[in-house]
């Protein structure tokens, strides 16, 4: 293979420890893996859960999977210092409470330019949404950077609060 040499495959690679069949269910399995803690970043809840859940549910050769228990060393979740603030902090910003906030993930997640990121954004903001946010994978790829998408989806805040009267949010990666 290419990659010999370039990586420890065999030490950051996740295994799989156990499987058990499901009592009355044909073809179905319980799998035990575990993965080394140098593959998550420390305090990073959504690197860890994208990594895990994120990736291995989109495999597409599964035509079903559950995940039934998450068991977190002591060592790592001592590492989670916790959000910057709450849903009061949130509440406050958008002036918005008594309800559920009310909000969406942009799709598709890839390949939009920036400009049609934002309109994207000022639809769903204009259509009744308080917020918006980005999906894990968006980043500053070359068809849409960071400070493009940034300065977009700024004019959809504006336009949509201006149009609604009610203050919308965004959430960027």
């Amino acid at each position: 293979v290419w990659t010999d040499g370039l990586t420890s495959l065999d030490r950051y690679k996740g295994r799989c420890y156990d499987i058990e069949p499901v009592a009355g269910e044909e073809n179905q399995y319980i799998a035990y893996v575990a993965y080394p803690l140098d593959l998550f970043e420390e305090g990073s809840v959504t690197n860890l859960f994208t990594s895990i859940v994120g990736n291995v549910f989109g495999f597409k050769a599964l035509r079903a999977l559950r995940l039934e228990d998450l068991r977190i060393p002591p060592a790592y979740s001592k590492t989670f210092i916790g959000p910057p603030h709450g849903i009061q902090v949130e509440r406050d910003k958008l002036n918005k409470y008594g309800r559920p906030l009310l909000g969406c993930t942009i799709k598709p997640k890839l390949g939009l330019s920036a400009k049609n990121y934002g309109r994207a954004v000022y639809e769903c903001l204009r259509g009744g949404l308080d917020f918006t946010k980005d999906d894990e994978n968006v980043n500053s790829q070359p068809f849409m950077r960071w400070r493009d998408r940034f300065l977009f989806v700024a004019e959809a805040l504006f336009k949509s609060q201006a149009e609604t009267g009610e203050i919308k949010g965004h959430y960027l990666n």
